[in-house]
């Protein structure tokens, strides 16, 4: 994945879609931040420790309590054991992920990801000195392509980088997948970075870790995002859990990226984990409505689209409406001509080779979606 332009499209398509939705007005479905779901208990819990608690630097580590609540949550909702020292907390799920690729990976190693590919992967992999090995899933059913897998691991191979529930194309890797993964990882001495941000937004199926299984535990790093569990993508709280081989050198990573998050924000993104099983559901009860009326609606326009099973993400084959097949030009028009913006999905492959798709994004208010709705009915997406 040498390719420079794909690295320079992929860290910046999303800050060009929605710089151009704000030049022309255009309702912003590109970028994935939610709108109006922000539980109010939430930030009540922040503003309380923001004048109660400490404004000093916090452990390293995290604070204890969100340390434990994140290790109980995974246990309720994923069954998933993990005691509080097997945990730490990153200043988002960025920079956890960049804390794991220093501190897992030399100078030369290769790391297998799974395209589309979310766009910070690769960037960072290089500046570690790794060599970042696409392999390609394609639509509509987005499976793990077994052969290709086990044709791009080398002796240089040292980790996979594995995104479920997936963005931006809304998978959940199954049972089946999970354990071909796992099997891989003991032939080939392989470690996982796992990506479980949108682990709370599962509308169809069960969402599992490769955590969960015991042969491989010590060879998994998971990462979560309170940003995403609790709709303030802006708070950049995150989190790592790992067995303690794999967390030390992590931490030893962290403390030189940025040592510590807010100590408020860890405060209520405690409070917030220990939420009853009521919020969790409502969340994803309130996302699915979301999805279906986008999904719904755009299906009855002419894009092809099917319901993601998690994520905040819409997956749209435009192709009915564009023989080019250039889902970055379209994505472009559609925002100049129609006033609404999505993300075209060859920013997420290295060769942009599957340009029939685009992504829209359903997490927002649901007057947002009937005005882009209508926009889009209006324009009726012309050739």
């Amino acid at each position: 994945m040498a390719n420079a332009t794909f690295s320079q499209v992929s860290t910046s398509i999303f800050e060009i879609m929605s710089t151009l939705a704000r030049e022309k007005g255009a309702e912003n479905l590109g970028q994935g931040f939610p709108e109006g779901l922000e539980p109010p208990e939430l930030i009540e819990a922040a503003v309380k420790a923001l004048r109660e608690g400490s404004h000093q630097y916090p452990p390293m580590m995290g604070l204890p309590a969100l340390r434990k609540a994140v290790a109980d949550n995974a246990r309720r909702f994923l069954g998933l054991e993990a005691a509080p020292d097997e945990v730490m907390i990153t200043s988002g799920a960025t920079e956890a992920l960049s804390d794991c690729f220093l501190a897992l990976l030399n100078p030369g190693d290769e790391v297998i990801v799974f395209e589309p590919v979310y766009d910070s992967y690769a960037p960072i992999i290089r500046r570690g000195g790794a060599v970042p090995v696409a392999v390609k899933l394609t639509p509509p059913d987005w499976r793990l392509p077994f052969e290709r897998l086990k044709a791009a691991i080398t002796p240089r191979t040292r980790a996979l980088v594995v995104n479920t529930p997936m963005n931006p194309v809304g998978k959940i890797f199954d049972t089946e997948e999970l354990g071909f993964l796992a099997e891989l990882m003991l032939k080939h001495d392989l470690v996982a970075i796992c990506d479980e941000v949108y682990e709370h937004l599962v509308f169809e199926g069960a969402h599992k870790s490769l955590f969960g299984i015991a042969e491989i535990r010590d060879r998994v790093a998971r990462i979560g995002s309170a940003g995403k569990t609790f709709s303030v993508t802006g708070w950049k709280v995150g989190y790592v859990m790992a067995d303690p081989k794999l967390l030390g050198p992590i931490a030893r990573a962290h403390q030189f990226v940025t040592f510590t998050t807010p100590p408020a924000l860890q405060a209520a993104v405690a409070a917030g984990l220990n939420m009853p099983q009521a919020y969790f559901d409502a969340l994803k009860q309130a996302l699915q409505t979301r999805r279906d009326f986008l999904t719904n609606g755009l299906n009855t326009l002419g894009f092809k689209v099917r319901p993601a099973q998690a994520t905040y993400f819409a997956v749209a084959d435009f192709s009915a409406f564009d023989s080019d097949g250039d889902d970055l030009a379209f994505c472009k028009r559609m925002v100049e001509e129609a006033g609404v913006a999505a993300i075209p999905l060859t920013a997420f492959y290295e060769n942009r080779d599957l340009r029939s798709h685009i992504r829209f994004c359903f997490a927002k208010q649901q007057t947002t979606l009937e005005r882009a709705l209508q926009k889009l009915a209006n324009w009726g997406a012309p050739q």
